[in-house]
């Protein structure tokens, strides 16, 4: 029963989130103007009134705008996303080609981010002596520039310095030209490898103390054998905790660096709805992250469980404080 309260709280929370991001981009693109220009054809099309009126029918734009609010819902339940105004295609079918380039964008830098941050920890954890001290110095200092620096203005650093200046890598990115991926994906990684890093860092730290660590040097582990066994796996909690708001930052990012590096995916087929005002584009394309959002939360909720089991409320009382550190 605790796991189905579980997977049911999960499943709640994630109609929730897809019907809060489904009102909100629907009544902010209701409110910049009336999407039957995007159905006609854009600004100056000079639609007849007869193809005015047939497609303000088509589309239910004569109904009352909560009638369509409440349309538009019944379609995501149904997961019957309709057809792009401006494109006169089913959206499942433009979210369904431009949704892996975002996902291996994102998972791309977030890989990175992690192999980024554990570096750092580890590095400022393991230095020793003043040029250690320096490096660890360094390294912080570079953790807080990292993890506040907008996407945009370090993916223009990157075009200028690597692509024009230095013409080591294309400015402009395809979904097909491994080459292509270096820099959206560095782009999206800095800030987030930042961050990750600061938190590693600080729980590396506190796990270094801990009473489980000093009872293993008591028995004789070598440092190696502390960091490697026992307190990197105890720091990694708090940063795999963080991996699923991470994915959903890369997700959102990723409207930026893709409409920067001209690389196709869900970011620019978003933005594109948003200035056409293609409503069930919009939603749909929001929806879909949403949900993608909540899966990988959910993800690493559970992983979280499997890697601590302190977290399912196993209790062995016969066994001693710092033993059960030592075996957890």
């Amino acid at each position: 029963m605790t796991a189905v309260r579980w997977i049911a709280a999960r499943v709640g929370s994630a109609i929730l989130v897809v019907w809060i991001v489904a009102t909100v981009v629907f009544f902010a693109l209701r409110a910049t103007g009336d999407p039957l220009e995007a159905i006609l054809g854009g600004p100056g099309s000079n639609a007849s009134p007869e193809a005015i009126a047939a497609a303000t029918s088509r589309y239910g734009l004569d109904r009352p705008v909560v009638v369509q609010y409440l349309l538009q819902l019944r379609d995501i339940a149904t997961l019957s996303l309709g057809d792009s105004y401006a494109r006169r295609t089913p959206v499942s079918t433009l979210i369904a080609e431009q949704l892996p380039n975002t996902l291996v964008l994102a998972v791309l830098a977030l890989a990175l981010a992690w192999v980024l941050a554990v570096a750092g920890a580890l590095i400022q954890q393991t230095a020793r002596g003043p040029v250690g001290r320096a490096a660890g110095a360094v390294l912080r200092f570079c953790e807080i520039v990292a993890s506040v620096m907008p996407g945009f203005w370090l993916g223009a650093v990157l075009i200028v310095v690597f692509s024009t200046s230095l013409g080591w890598l294309p400015a402009t990115s395809a979904a097909n030209d491994p080459a292509s991926l270096v820099l959206p994906v560095v782009t999206l990684a800095v800030p987030i490898a930042g961050f990750l890093s600061q938190v590693s860092r600080e729980a590396l730290v506190e796990a270094d103390g801990a009473p489980f660590a000093t009872t293993s040097r008591a028995r004789g582990a070598g440092e190696a054998r502390v960091l490697l066994r026992h307190t990197l796996r105890h720091a990694a909690l708090p940063a795999l905790s963080l991996s699923g708001w991470s994915l959903g930052n890369l997700l959102s990012g990723a409207v930026v660096v893709e409409v920067l590096f001209a690389r196709p995916g869900l970011g620019r087929l978003l933005q594109d709805a948003a200035l056409q005002r293609d409503v069930p584009v919009a939603i749909g394309a929001v929806a879909v992250v949403a949900v993608i959002y909540v899966v990988v939360v959910t993800a690493t909720d559970a992983l979280e469980l499997v890697v601590d089991p302190r977290l399912r409320g196993a209790r062995t009382p016969a066994r001693t404080a710092p033993d059960q550190a030592v075996g957890s």
